[in-house]
């Protein structure tokens, strides 16, 4: 497989016609090197538009729906990000690329631990990855600039929205599958839908440790 190629491709027929066009989720997408959060296994469907399996029955995030989180978050230079829900450490990688640090929380020891070797090789050095619960949060390191959750809510706990700074945005999935939205929450819990999609439910400590 040429593997540049296919990174090609990957942005130029799955991110584009998703619309994702903004230049700078589309430059952090050419510079993650995705296939390096891929198992050996997995490579060859590295780009491919599906949900790769992680351990504990957890999915990787597909290109598209990696790119529509990144392009709705829309990290900054200077900004601070918390990332609740670790999945390969791919999403951590792409907000990453325009963040000044991405501090990432996760229930599930095996995905931390997997999270965490993935970035080492991919040479990621803005990235911590810790094993918490996501729900809390992370208020001993807030407040954020940005807070990012990658795994689906019924509804956005509190504690989220107390740990963003003045002005600070808040990216979830909100509902119960198969009706999921992708909202843009303010630290006074006003929001707006951006868009519909298909993700893990976020992994809480009780359900991590179920396997």
């Amino acid at each position: 497989m040429d593997i540049e190629q296919a990174r090609f491709y990957m942005i130029e027929q799955q991110l584009r016609p998703a619309e994702v066009l903004d230049p700078a989720a589309l430059e952090a997408v050419s510079l993650v090197r995705r296939e390096r959060f891929v198992a050996p296994a997995q490579q060859a469907l590295a780009f491919a538009d599906v949900a790769l399996p992680l351990p504990g029955g957890r999915k990787m995030l597909t290109p598209i729906v990696a790119g529509r989180l990144l392009q709705a978050a829309a990290p900054k230079r200077g900004e601070n990000v918390l990332l609740i829900g670790t999945g390969s450490g791919y999403l951590a990688a792409l907000l990453a690329v325009h963040a000044t640090s991405v501090r990432v929380v996760e229930a599930d020891p095996v995905l931390v631990s997997l999270a965490r070797a993935n970035l080492a090789h991919a040479g990621v050095a803005n990235v911590t990855v810790e094993e918490a619960d996501g729900l809390q949060g992370d208020a001993a390191h807030g407040p954020y600039d940005l807070i990012v959750a990658s795994g689906a809510v019924r509804e956005v706990p509190a504690a989220w929205l107390t740990q963003l700074k003045p002005g600070g945005r808040l990216l979830a999935c909100v509902g119960s599958a198969p009706v999921l939205c992708v909202r843009l929450y303010t630290p006074a819990g006003g929001s707006r839908a951006l868009f519909e999609t298909s993700v893990d439910a976020l992994r809480t400590p009780a359900a991590a440790f179920a396997f």
